[in-house]
């Protein structure tokens, strides 16, 4: 059986490779406007514009105007159900946007008020720039209907929208539907190196959901060529157009008051932490293509809480990601291939200070910081499990990263990153490449080394080797994507003794190969499905000894419908070797989402099956259900509730329950103000009696966060907020372990 579907999924690949045949030119590219050698003219205004989302100024009537005529999603290529169109122009300091969104039917617009980045389950538009015209990466602006704002870096791994922009933009809805402008100083950009006239690649998009999200587009896709910004639309212009001096300045002042309960569950509250501190974080750009970034005592915590992670019977540490402004800020400029593999900057806790500088000149590009921290994380990585630590010991930390583009389809890089302590240090180093052979084929690797030391007591205590430790990694991946099929494969082979404390690497000593096959079917008007794809996959990973760790056939069906509807099923065959025995496995897996009207949406997740029961090293069945609830009660007022639960059991009956709650409300004021409450409940009962280790029978933590937001622009901000841990144990209730209120105070200057 194993063998026959190894061998298929072998077929479907070879088919897939083969029976397509190579893409025509696009209508984009029959066009003779809007092309490499024919880029579209962007005007300059000629008077003034206000950002209101009325578009009858005059300047508006001379804008290059761009309609956004097809469906590209799930439709492909098909006409637009509803007109919209894109309104371009500038002055000598700012770039202006304008979008008409017509819709039949206004009162069936999704508009909500909402904090910048969480609007979209709205309706919104979004324009983008390839300002270098390099056709490898973009900045995006999203506007909902009321000019809720999002932004982001979209590169090969999908969009980031951690990074943030100071700009403006403004809505409305009107009796023909919707209307917004945008206000983007060219302060806020980074583009290309000239004096003269230049060429930029750009698109216009609409998200439309209705029963089925439509993805509306300003040009057809060709989904035979994996390229997305070689496709774009061209524009020219922006003769003498400078980000002038782009100097931000950003003090904060941030205040926090943290009462610790001295023992639980009978101690005294006691202060632990009071002080006021004051921050500088600044931004220089010293060439339109070049910021120099640096923060002196700057507040590096999240204003939100993490979302919360089932930590039961996991052999490995979690992944968290990064919400912090200075590590967000150019964070495209340091991703590889092996993302996060060597650069994970939620591994610095507690930075006192900060410099970065990163950019691009012409076909070079460049990221490098160094981050003083207060406190060492660390993560001791092993082929079937890891372990983590936190020392109270300064270590400066280090990165470089360089990229170096040749022609539209070759990207080599160096990587390098260094953390320097008493008696430790950490350096990696590494090229690494991108390689896009057609519009189909692309291939990535990476190579990396490391070299570290530990403190000889954590050494000892982590079970870490004395004296210098050296290893590699070496990561080939494969990438085919065609109209229909997409073809993944990919080689992985990390030694032993490879560390990237800098990065985020659970999990070492081994070698493995995957070859992954989607099939997607593309939806046409009328169908009973958006879009439908089936998944199969082999894998394999064997420790440095041949040993096996983990082998496995997957199958996978995925459907989107009416009502924006979703349901993925999975089901799963492996064997996984764990403490020197092999645990043959079944898992299944029933994924579904639907919107029950525009404002109400459900989601429920089930996953069943064979489970390892790490802790005592045999095999149990674990039971899990996920279900979650989201509902915009009005324009201002929205709510949430997830819950996961788990029952992993063996022959001698359950071994332990878990349940884990979480709960938001928000309440919008306007654009720039909200007020929000977070509850987080962890309730863990293990039957102790059947552990071979000692272990509390009952573990509760509930966490409660509440906070005031005031936000002119990501770093012009007012935060006033108050936050509590409560514990319990089985011989124990509920106890209040610790309190925090803080506040923040931050204004940006731009010069």
């Amino acid at each position: 059986m194993r063998q026959r579907f190894f061998q298929l999924i072998l077929i479907l690949s070879l088919v897939a490779f083969v029976a397509l045949p190579a893409p025509g030119l696009s209508e984009t590219q029959k066009n003779d406007k809007g092309t490499r050698d024919n880029p579209h003219e962007v005007p300059v205004c000629d008077s003034p514009i206000a950002i209101d989302g009325d578009i009858t100024e005059t300047a508006w009537q001379n804008a290059l105007l761009i309609d956004i005529a097809y469906e590209v999603r799930p439709g492909e290529n098909i006409p637009a159900p509803v007109r919209t169109e894109c309104l371009i122009t500038h002055d000598d300091k700012n770039l202006y946007v304008a979008f008409r969104a017509y819709d039949p039917d206004p009162s069936a617009i999704r508009a909500h008020y909402s904090d910048r980045d969480n609007m979209f389950n709205d309706d919104w538009v979004i324009i983008l720039f390839d300002t270098f015209n390099d056709e490898r990466r973009c900045l995006e602006f999203f506007s909902n209907p009321l000019g809720i704002q999002a932004d982001g870096i979209e590169a090969d791994n999908g969009t980031d929208t951690s990074w943030d922009a100071i700009w403006d933009c403004a809505g409305r809805i009107t009796d023909w539907g919707y209307a917004v402008e945008m206000e983007i100083p060219f302060s806020s950009l980074r583009f290309q190196r000239t004096s003269g006239e230049q060429v930029w690649g750009i698109d216009a998009i609409r998200s439309y959901p209705r029963s089925v999200r439509h993805h509306l587009g300003a040009y057809p896709r060709d989904r035979n060529n994996n390229c997305y910004l070689c496709q774009a639309i061209k524009i020219k212009g922006f003769d003498g157009v400078s980000p002038g001096r782009n100097i931000e300045i950003a003090p904060t002042l941030t205040a926090v008051s943290t009462d610790e309960r001295s023992s639980l569950p009978g101690g005294e509250m006691e202060t632990r932490d009071k002080d006021v501190s004051v921050g500088l974080t600044a931004r220089w750009g010293i060439t339109p293509n070049l910021t120099l970034g640096a923060a002196v005592n700057p507040d590096f915590s999240q204003v939100e809480a993490d979302a919360l992670q089932l930590d039961i019977n996991e052999p490995f540490a979690l992944y968290y990601s990064e919400k912090r402004p200075f590590f967000t800020e150019g964070i495209d400029f340091f991703e590889t291939p092996m993302n996060q593999t060597a650069v994970y900057t939620r591994t610095m806790h507690d930075p006192s200070w900060g410099i970065k500088l990163s950019g691009k000149e012409g076909t070079n590009t460049i990221g490098a910081y160094i981050v003083r921290d207060d406190v060492t994380n660390l993560i001791f990585p092993g082929n079937q499990g890891s372990q983590s630590t936190s020392l109270a010991m300064d270590t400066t930390a280090s990165v470089f990263r360089y990229k170096l583009d040749i022609g539209n389809n070759y990207t080599f890089g160096l990587l390098g990153t260094d953390r320097e302590g008493d008696d430790y240090h950490n350096r990696v180093f590494g090229v690494d490449g991108d390689i896009r052979i057609t519009d189909k084929d692309r291939i990535y690797f990476q190579a990396l080394g490391s070299s570290t030391r530990y403190p000889g007591s954590v050494a000892a205590e982590f079970g870490q080797p004395e004296g210098s430790l050296s290893g590699g990694v070496l990561d080939l991946t494969y990438y085919r994507n065609t109209r229909n099929w997409d073809i993944l494969a990919g080689y992985t082979d990390i030694s032993e003794d490879f560390r990237a404390d800098l990065g985020y690497i659970p999990q070492v000593g081994y070698r493995s190969y995957y070859v992954t096959n989607y099939y997607s079917w593309i939806a046409k008007p009328g169908d009973w499905f958006s879009n439908l794809r089936v998944m199969g996959k082999v894998d394999n990973m064997e420790d440095r000894d041949g040993n096996l760790l983990y082998r496995a056939m997957v199958a996978d069906f995925t459907y989107e419908g009416p009502m924006q509807s979703y349901v993925q099923a999975r089901y799963k065959r492996f064997r996984e070797g764990y403490l020197g025995q092999e645990y043959d496995q079944n898992y299944y897996h029933l994924d579904s989402d639907i919107y029950f009207t525009s404002n109400f949406y459900g989601a429920i997740k089930f996953v069943f099956g064979d489970r390892i029961d790490y802790a005592n090293s045999r095999l149990g069945k674990r039971f899990q259900v996920r279900p979650g609830i989201s509902a915009n009660i009005s324009r201002s007022l929205k709510a949430s509730l997830t819950h996961t639960y788990e029952q992993l059991t063996i022959d001698e009956g359950r071994l332990y329950t878990a349940n884990i709650s979480q709960g938001k409300i928000i309440y919008q004021f306007n654009a720039r103000t909200f007020v929000r409450a977070i509850f987080q409940y962890r309730n863990y009962d293990y039957a102790a009696d059947l552990y071979y280790d000692e272990i509390d029978p009952q573990y509760r933590h509930l966490f409660s966060q509440f906070l005031f937001s005031y936000k002119i622009n990501p770093q012009t901000v007012l935060f006033l907020g108050y936050s509590d841990d409560y514990l319990g144990a089985h011989d124990y209730g509920l106890t209040q372990a610790d309190r925090t209120f803080f506040a923040k105070v931050g204004y940006a200057w731009s010069l």
